[in-house]
């Protein structure tokens, strides 16, 4: 079967305008334009269209979409078992959240007690499923899984008095950062404060600290766009300055 732009937009729950910016990116490309010059979409592109529309729900930016669809080993049915996988995560964090809420709402009517720590038990699932859909891959090819899934465990048992703690230091650390990189000098005193700050965040989140692993991370900061464009959103170079300080600060400089 074939379908116009309107059919499509109409069949899949998107505007027109959508699937036309999608042709313009090419990401989803028309399998033909017809006489009357209307742009026609055949089975393939309904299947391809209903990846990308999986990918959007899932939070994946239209680049690495394109990047992954366009790609000459990509493969649909795996991709299908992806999504499951990631849709059954989210389901079980909403349902965790539901679950809270409702525990929330039996507290406040006095109908049971609730700890602090369930109180947030939902929102750190989120964090943890947040930060392994963006950087879970990198993070486990380079410390392992034993290693993330401990420090996961970590985060999901952080009482609220190291959950305040940690947010605090974070700021801490972007603060002083930022006051650091004014001076360009990664070894000076105010640099090396920031790479202290930075390692007591870690080691709220890390099962055990080195100096090798620090590095590591630091570097990673830089090599990994994602982490370079987080950095240094407020001040180009910032990534790179601070990779220098905790390279200084532990002693892996070259």
């Amino acid at each position: 079967m074939e379908y116009t732009v309107q059919k499509l937009g109409s069949l899949a729950g998107v505007s027109t305008r959508t699937l036309r910016y999608y042709d313009e990116i090419g990401i989803l490309k028309p399998a033909r334009i017809n006489s009357s010059g209307y742009r026609i979409y055949g089975q393939a592109e309904v299947d391809r269209l209903q990846q990308i529309l999986f990918y959007r729900e899932l939070g994946v930016s239209l680049d690495r979409i394109k990047e992954i669809v366009t790609a000459p080993s990509f493969d649909g049915a795996a991709a299908l078992i992806e999504h499951r996988e990631k849709l059954l995560e989210k389901k079980e964090q909403i349902e965790l959240l539901i679950a809270n809420v409702d525990k929330t709402i039996a507290l406040t009517e006095g109908r049971m007690n609730m700890s602090n720590k369930e109180k947030f038990e939902g929102f750190k699932k989120k964090m943890i499923d947040e930060n392994e859909e963006k950087y879970g891959k990198e993070i486990r090819e380079k410390y392992g899984d034993d290693t993330v899934d401990k420090s996961n465990g970590k985060l999901q048992n952080m009482t609220k008095k190291q959950h305040d703690e940690v947010t605090a230091l974070a700021d801490q650390v972007t603060e002083t950062l930022a006051v650091a990189f004014k001076t360009g000098d990664p070894a000076g005193e105010l640099a090396q404060k920031a790479a202290d700050l930075h390692k007591q965040w870690l080691c709220y989140y890390w099962n055990e600290y080195s100096k090798e692993a620090h590095a590591g991370l630091a570097q990673m900061y830089v090599d990994d766009e994602r982490f370079t464009a987080y950095y240094d959103k407020a001040q180009p170079g910032t990534a790179e300055f601070l990779r220098d300080a905790i390279h200084i600060y532990t002693g892996m400089k070259k």
